[in-house]
């Protein structure tokens, strides 16, 4: 699973990578982190808030910093579509 924070590296940026990265290891998932903070990469992205949050490339999250009970559904959620869809 490839999850990605997006943001300039705030501390809200910040606090969403650490609670994704608990939610997934909580969950037992295999996944891989990454950071986009380049700003062009962000507007690419389609993304006009910070932070954010996407999964296997689609933005599920935008301009706040959920809890990590409701990044656990986000996560269970899309690991049950990957099941689905292999």
């Amino acid at each position: 699973m490839q999850l990605t924070v997006i943001g300039p590296g705030c501390a809200r940026c910040k606090a969403l990578a650490q609670f994704v990265e608990q939610a997934a290891k909580e969950l037992g998932l295999q996944y891989e982190l990454i950071k986009v903070t380049d700003l062009k990469q962000i507007m690419a992205l389609g993304v006009m808030m910070t932070p954010a949050l996407a999964i296997n490339g689609t933005v599920k999250v935008v301009g706040k910093v959920p809890s990590v009970a409701e990044l656990k559904t986000l996560l269970s959620q899309a690991a049950e579509a990957e099941k689905a869809g292999k």
